[in-house]
């Protein structure tokens, strides 16, 4: 079940990857005319209303991404197919359809059937689910002769066009369940105010490891039931000062906490590893700062040294939890980076902005110190403390002959490497990756040689069970990944 779960969460990264074109053009728009909303420039008008076409409609992009990502061929038809169960759902679900269903007045129809739209992400997710699932059971049948045209990928679409109306004959009724529980947790979390942002950070982080993240976000960032604080903030929708309170204090953990550990890790490091040490986090200090991109960072330290995770986790909170108590907001699209933060400072929902960045300054040295101590007084083997950090002497006589072929970049070599200390592609069922991490299915994870994975320069390896694996990469996880794909093939 964790398994499955971490494949829904990988399948995200896909719809979510397109919400950094959304924050360029909304965050140019606002530049360009923050007085009128984008109302008084034809071209502010332009690239905010662009921008917007993408936020309003997540619930599709959710469908077609997961659908897509959770297929092993990712093949297209699996995404057309989940844009069919999206709209056989969404329509089926509208509260004209559900009183017409119900011969009752649409005045009558629970109020959870309104947030049936194109925005609402967990149909998205059933949607893409569906799809997925029909796909991968399906995509191969053959039907009689006569119906010889409708076999195969074709057969797809149709089957979960029907399988989608039975589901959406259950949620008539599950639906309204599932969303006033997800309100009252929602509304719990939002009517404790600041201190709920910081609950809410905390297990934004403490969930990490296993992915599951993704799902308590799509309650507070997305318009799962209703506080969608990434989609408001953006849209100048909500209340300003409040609008973001679940973004804002990301700002300063993302580019001046975490790197501000990295120092603290390096300095804490035995001289003789000291090199090796600032190398790896000089990089992902760079990509935290700029981008907001933060698990080669934290699986660096996450499983040597768990108790530094979770002081890392509840530094985080209180950081969110402060900037919410002083009503600093700022809003991002990808994550906690530099980028988003520029781009966010003219969006009219923006509440004094720059002081998260005083404040950055004061979580850096809060991170510095913190985890200093900590590490010291534990004696945790934070990388280079107790041993080599990792990062294998990529040549030549390291890597597999089955590597030949494949363009000679850093990448393509990692990757013949990890194939090897994975057990080769005989032990390689699925290749898969996320944002930093490579998601790989394997036959038996016994055989994963993890030294040989650390040494090849991964960050860190997280053996979910005995079928699933995660390596941390870094931002080339996809050359990576698209390189041990090739290999598989040979």
């Amino acid at each position: 079940m964790k398994g499955y779960l971490q494949r829904i969460g990988r399948s995200l990264m896909l719809p979510v990857a397109v919400l950094p074109l959304a924050a360029l053009m909304l965050g140019i728009g606002y530049w360009i005319d923050p007085a009128g909303w984008g109302g008084e420039n034809v071209i502010a008008a332009f690239l905010v209303k662009a921008g917007g076409s993408i936020l309003d409609n997540m619930g599709i992009l959710f469908a077609v991404g997961v659908g897509i990502g959770m297929t092993k061929e990712k093949d297209g038809a699996a995404g057309l197919a989940a844009l069919v169960s999206f709209l056989t759902m969404t329509t089926l679900l509208s509260s004209a359809a559900v009183a017409q269903l119900k011969s009752i007045p649409v005045e009558e129809v629970s109020a959870s059937f309104a947030k049936v739209g194109n925005g609402n992400v967990f149909f998205g997710l059933i949607a893409g689910i569906i799809a997925a699932e029909t796909f991968n059971k399906f995509h191969r049948t053959k039907l009689p002769e006569a119906f010889a045209f409708f076999s195969g990928r074709r057969l797809v679409p149709i089957l979960t066009g029907i399988f989608s109306s039975f589901a959406a004959l259950v949620l008539l009724f599950l639906w309204p369940l599932v969303f006033d529980g997800l309100t009252s947790f929602g509304e719990a979390i939002s009517s404790m105010g600041w201190l709920g942002a910081g609950i809410y950070a905390f297990f934004n982080r403490l969930l990490i490891p296993t992915g599951l993240h993704h799902a308590l976000n799509n309650v507070f960032w997305f318009d799962l039931i209703g506080i969608n604080d990434i989609g408001k903030f953006w849209a100048n929708e909500g209340t300003k000062g409040i609008t973001g309170m679940y973004q804002a204090g990301f700002f300063p953990v993302f580019m001046f906490g975490l790197p501000a550990a990295c120092y603290a890790m390096y300095r804490k490091a035995a001289p003789e590893y000291k090199k090796q040490v600032m190398s790896l986090f000089l990089a992902a200090g760079v990509a935290a700062f700029v981008t907001g991109v933060t698990e080669p960072i934290e699986f660096s330290f996450m499983f040597v040294a768990p108790v530094l995770y979770l002081v890392h986790a509840a530094l985080t909170a209180v950081s969110v939890a402060f900037a919410a108590l002083m009503h600093w907001t700022a809003g991002f699209a990808f994550s906690a980076g530099a980028i988003d933060f520029l781009l966010s400072l003219k969006v009219p929902m923006a509440n004094h902005p720059w002081m998260l960045i005083l404040q950055g300054l004061v979580v850096a040295v809060l991170y510095y110190l913190v985890f200093s101590f900590v590490i010291e007084k534990f004696d945790l083997a934070t990388p280079g403390r107790k041993g080599p950090v990792g990062g294998a002497d990529l040549t030549e006589s390291n890597i597999s002959e089955q590597s030949a072929g494949l363009a000679d970049t850093k990448e393509a070599r990692q990757a013949s490497v990890i194939l090897e200390a994975i057990g080769s592609k005989e032990n390689v069922d699925v290749i898969n990756n996320c944002s930093t991490r490579l998601r790989l299915q394997v036959k038996d994870s016994n055989l994963v040689d993890k030294e040989k994975i650390k040494a090849a320069g991964a960050m860190g390896i997280n053996v979910i069970d005995k079928n699933n694996v995660q390596v941390i990469i870094g931002t080339t996880v996809q050359q990576v990944a698209d390189a041990m794909e090739d290999l598989v093939k040979m």
